[in-house]
């Protein structure tokens, strides 16, 4: 990988992190007692994760994918994490209220396009290996 495609990659890397790292990661911290309580609302089996300790998940994959440190296994982190919230907090199909359910049906096909995503990081992070610039560690994963 040349050094340009390197820095278009990081960038890229950096963008996809800032969300889940800045924003949803610090979030979860910021508002643990309201996302627990909503876990517990949403019927979510263990609501007591949904707090600081899903931000502390996020901001570990985040900042494993921005720094290059095992970004296969940060971006699979992500990707786990998206999985249940689009399941159990974003069940569009659940609701009444044509409102709610729109805005639902957004977040869960927005949680479908990170998973997408993260899946395609973890793809290249894997098949790139060593190659990959601007990284601390190569993958954790080796296939």
């Amino acid at each position: 990988m040349s050094d340009a495609a390197g820095v278009v990659v990081l960038i890229g890397r950096i963008l996809f992190a800032f969300f889940f790292g800045a924003v949803a990661g610090v979030g979860h911290f910021k508002g643990d007692q309201m996302m627990r309580g909503y876990a517990q609302q949403a019927g979510f089996p263990v609501p007591g994760v949904a707090g600081w300790v899903a931000g502390l998940w996020l901001i570990l994959g985040a900042v494993s994918v921005a720094l290059g440190i095992w970004p296969d296994l940060g971006s699979l982190m992500i990707g786990a994490f998206v999985i249940p919230a689009a399941l159990f907090f974003h069940r569009y199909w659940a609701l009444e209220d044509e409102t709610q359910k729109m805005s639902q049906t957004q977040l869960f096909y927005r949680n479908l396009v990170i998973l997408g995503a993260a899946v395609v990081f973890f793809g290249t992070f894997v098949t790139l290996g060593s190659e990959l610039r601007f990284a601390i560690t190569p993958p954790f994963f080796d296939f």
